[in-house]
């Protein structure tokens, strides 16, 4: 109906503001300038994911709304995409992650719209992508210490060998990232890919596609961050000394590490969480009709990371500059910029509010409060004038008297004529 059609919607602008999805995204990548343990907790694993909880909980709506699902959909394929074009482009290590972060949230709310078969496994992905993302962060942390808080990848090189543990359980969580069996990723990830290409009709294959492309573009944009930071030559400032955290710092990732390893499997094994969700998210009461069998899809997503992955080490397996090179396409111009999202908001959004917002104050200043003054400038003025007949002399008052009585005696004689 049109009333939870409305509520739909509502929802869905409410978790794209707090998930960081498409057009509210932009605030993701502004917000890595806090802390990276705050990022790793709040950023990757916890609060920003909350939208895709809201819309699973909300689920009895949007199954009743299929115009609200559809946008749901909808808004879930253009971030995923959009956050890993821009992935593919961020020197900022944690700016590069928190692309990711928006890119797979974006493959959850994708999820979501999917019906009773895609929530479950949204929720899959949600806590999968907690214990590697926030492992990645936690390892991107750990790089900036060993290097003096440089965020530049293209200022790394090499690290592998000073940092080995920080490498191995940021590759583990890379790993699930991209989904490789047999870590976390390739079983969730994989899940909501399988789901969208088997949807009905044509926007099955158009949402499969753009799900199966934004796994190779992971692939590529998570093996670019891998090269610039673990391998290769040393790009790094002579008074640079990269060294290993203590265990303080790498015991939550190794932890972090082994989740992004066992926690897919241990998921998805049986089937037990998905029956365990399904009281929730009614997901007993629908057969899953499969256009593509699990197989297929499995071998095309694998084909998609391996070509990503090949695509990314073919171009930056040679000397990486230290610094960004100006000479390129439009199009990594355009993905440094964040696709052009804050110049968007700032000419579309920001500008027009401003100026509405000082003409308002020039209305109220001269309009309602000059009205005002007026009124109060023409009190004070007649307030003079009146005040001047009162001197005191009471010859004055008689004179006055006598000339109200005249004017009196005036009116009645012509009234009476």
């Amino acid at each position: 109906t049109a009333a939870l059609t409305g509520i739909g919607l509502m929802l869905l602008l409410a978790a794209t503001g707090k998930s960081a999805q498409f057009p509210l995204q932009s605030w993701l990548g502004d917000a890595m300038a806090g802390p990276t343990p705050v990022s790793a907790l709040i950023h990757a694993a916890t609060m920003v994911t909350a939208g895709v909880y809201l819309i699973t909980r909300s689920n009895f709506i949007f199954d009743n709304a299929p115009t609200a699902q559809l946008c749901v959909v909808i808004i879930g394929a253009i971030t995923l995409m959009f956050g890993a074009l821009i992935g593919t482009a961020k020197d900022d290590i944690k700016k590069a992650l928190a692309a990711s972060t928006m890119s797979q949230i974006g493959y959850m709310i994708l999820a979501t719209g999917l019906g009773p078969v895609g929530y479950a496994f949204a929720i899959m992905h949600l806590l999968t992508h907690g214990f590697f993302k926030a492992g990645m962060f936690l390892g991107a942390g750990s790089v900036m210490h060993g290097m003096d808080d440089e965020v530049n990848m293209r200022k790394y090189g090499g690290l592998g060998k000073f940092m080995p543990i920080t490498a191995i359980t940021f590759g583990l969580g890379y790993l699930a990232i991209i989904g490789v069996p047999p870590f976390a990723g390739f079983y969730s990830k994989d899940k909501i890919i399988e789901t969208a290409f088997n949807s009905e009709g044509i926007k099955g294959l158009f949402i499969g596609g753009a799900a199966l492309l934004g796994a190779l573009v992971t692939a590529f944009y998570m093996t670019r961050v891998i090269i610039l930071t673990f391998t290769g030559a040393k790009r790094w400032d002579e008074k640079a000394h990269p060294h290993e955290s203590p265990f303080l710092m790498w015991g939550p990732m190794a932890i972090l590490a082994i989740g992004s390893v066992a926690s897919g499997f241990l998921l998805s094994s049986g089937n037990r969480f998905v029956s365990w969700l399904a009281p929730v998210v009614n997901s007993h009461e629908v057969e899953h009709a499969e256009r593509f069998q699990p197989v297929v899809v499995t071998t095309m997503a694998l084909v998609a990371v391996l070509i990503g992955v090949a695509i990314a080490i073919a171009k930056y397996r040679s000397d990486v500059p230290r610094v960004a090179p100006t000479n390129v396409n439009i199009f990594t111009k355009i993905a440094r910029r964040d696709l052009l999202q804050d110049d968007f908001n700032e000419s579309v959004l920001m500008r027009p509010g401003q100026a509405l917002t000082n003409f308002l104050v020039a209305t109220d200043e001269r309009a309602i409060d000059g009205a005002v003054r007026t009124v109060g400038a023409v009190v004070i003025g007649s307030s003079k004038g009146i005040r001047k007949t009162q001197n005191g002399f009471v010859r004055s008052y008689a004179l006055l008297i006598l000339l109200g009585a005249f004017a009196l005696l005036a009116t009645i004689w012509v009234v009476t004529l």
